[in-house]
């Protein structure tokens, strides 16, 4: 069975940063190319960040510069370090392992306020 279980999620004041998480089980986690997407109230699920099994990186224009996705194969965990936080990068933000076959996490919630 295939679980990927986000954590990290919180309250921050704008400026402030996190640190997401998305332990997975069920899957060859190193040949997997894992992403952060986010869903905003009322708006369609946006691609965050990608990583490759060859640690190549792929960022949306809006966190370009402020959040690193890295990934350690040993703990079959990946993450986001976000920084720099805005209230618009208020949302739900999900974890996705992808290959083949495609497997969501269940998300965690995200919000920058003062």
């Amino acid at each position: 069975q295939v679980q990927l279980v986000e954590s990290g999620g919180g309250l921050v004041q704008p400026g402030g940063s996190l640190r997401l998480s998305c332990a997975a089980s069920g899957i060859i986690f190193s040949i997997y190319r894992m992403g952060w997407y986010r869903q905003a109230p009322g708006k369609q699920r946006e691609l965050v960040a990608t990583i490759t099994k060859f640690d190549s990186t792929n960022y949306a224009e809006f966190v370009k510069g402020r959040f690193i996705i890295s990934r350690d194969n040993a703990k079959n965990t990946v993450y986001l370090q976000m920084n720099s936080l805005k209230p618009e990068d208020t949302a739900v933000y999900y974890c996705k392992a992808d290959n083949v076959r495609y497997y969501w996490g269940q998300g965690t919630q995200v919000t920058v306020s003062s």
